[in-house]
């Protein structure tokens, strides 16, 4: 058995007589390893230029490698925002020198600014020299938003909004641009609640314009002229932030979550005083006259109703917020009656405590 298997192996040709025929391609297995070579070869350079390329990287600004833009990350600081933390719009008067507090995430070395009118997306004023938090607003009246300047370059500050205001010096014979305000009781009675410095100018494409976290411009047009354009009104931003004030106490009671649920329905805000002449029962030194008040709704207990329940409850949170914040201390009338939409609050900011109950 064992020859046999021998016989069969030696009848198989060994290594040594194979022979290669004279057409066999050689050269292509010379070529596989030159290729090979040749990989090897490239990879070892681009691995060498590799690691040099880092290890100057480490010696050489990033800016070499990465464009950049060279205005910082700017944004209003925390004391922008009121007390709340919720306040979206600043005031200023025409071309008035006014405090602008912001956080620069970067160097703020050489910075520039101007304003941009809500809306828009040009520039309406020069470039000026940021040094501080003190900056110069624009001289016409109207909504805008603060530009950061350097290089040729600019980013706009977003988050709180400048309102420059129309002076109450330009109201005559009770008409401001067109528009009826009327006569304030200090214009012929010495000794009394002094007028608006100034009135928010008012266009239709300004309503829906955010102020706060839960309200907009819209809430405090004058009811009486609607579709006069534009139209006036006075805001103080004291009642703005406590009105923000007293939706976070309820939303505490809620669990402070609950905030971004609750809806805030004015009933009235900024009352002109030839307007507020004509409504009912009306003091005749309201504090709607002067932007100091607003009369509002909340379902503060969230059963989807307006109810006598939810206008105590209100009433109870402008108490705490005043406790609080004695700076926003003010009037507080409750009205209720047996229909919800005459329940209501009225809060104002007026600087000394007044309490008072209404009807329907």
């Amino acid at each position: 058995m064992e020859s046999a298997v021998v016989s069969e192996r030696r009848d198989r040709p060994t290594g040594e007589e194979l022979l290669l025929p004279d057409d066999l391609p050689v050269r292509k297995r010379h070529t596989t390893r030159v290729v090979w070579i040749t990989v090897g070869a490239i990879a070892f350079v681009g691995a060498f230029q590799f690691l040099q390329a880092a290890s100057d990287a480490t010696d050489r600004p990033l800016g070499t490698y990465l464009a950049r833009s060279v205005v910082p990350l700017a944004e209003p600081s925390v004391s922008a925002f009121g007390a709340s933390g919720e306040v979206k719009l600043a005031f200023a008067m025409p071309a008035q020198e006014i405090s602008y507090p912001l956080d620069v995430h970067g160097d703020p070395t050489a910075l520039q600014y101007a304003w941009i009118r809500v809306g828009d997306t040009t520039l309406t004023t020069a470039a000026q020299p940021l040094t501080g938090d003190k900056v110069s607003a624009p001289p016409t009246a109207g909504f805008y938003r603060l530009a950061l300047l350097k290089s040729g370059q600019r980013r706009s500050v977003e988050g709180l909004t400048l309102a420059v205001l129309v002076p109450f010096g330009e109201k005559e014979r009770g008409m401001l641009r067109g528009y009826r305000i009327g006569t304030y009781l200090a214009e012929r009675v010495r000794g009394k609640t002094p007028p608006p410095e100034g009135f928010l100018e008012i266009s239709p494409a300004d309503v829906d314009l955010p102020i706060t976290k839960h309200l907009k411009v819209g809430d405090f047009l004058n009811h009486d002229q609607r579709g006069v354009w534009p139209s006036y009104a006075a805001v103080n931003p004291k009642l703005l932030d406590k009105l923000e004030l007293v939706i976070q106490e309820i939303a505490r009671w809620h669990g402070d979550k609950a905030v971004a649920a609750i809806d805030i329905d004015v009933h009235s805000g900024f009352r002109a005083p030839a307007h507020n002449r004509t409504v009912r029962r009306a003091a005749s030194d309201s504090q709607h006259q002067y932007g100091d008040a607003a009369d509002v709704a909340i379902d503060a207990n969230g059963d989807g109703k307006i109810t006598a329940i939810d206008i105590r409850m209100i009433g109870l949170a402008v108490e705490i917020v005043e406790l609080k914040h004695p700076d926003l201390i003010g009037g507080l009338g409750i009205y209720t009656s047996g229909h919800s939409s005459s329940n209501y609050v009225h809060i104002d900011v007026r600087g000394r405590r007044a309490r008072w109950r209404g009807g329907g």
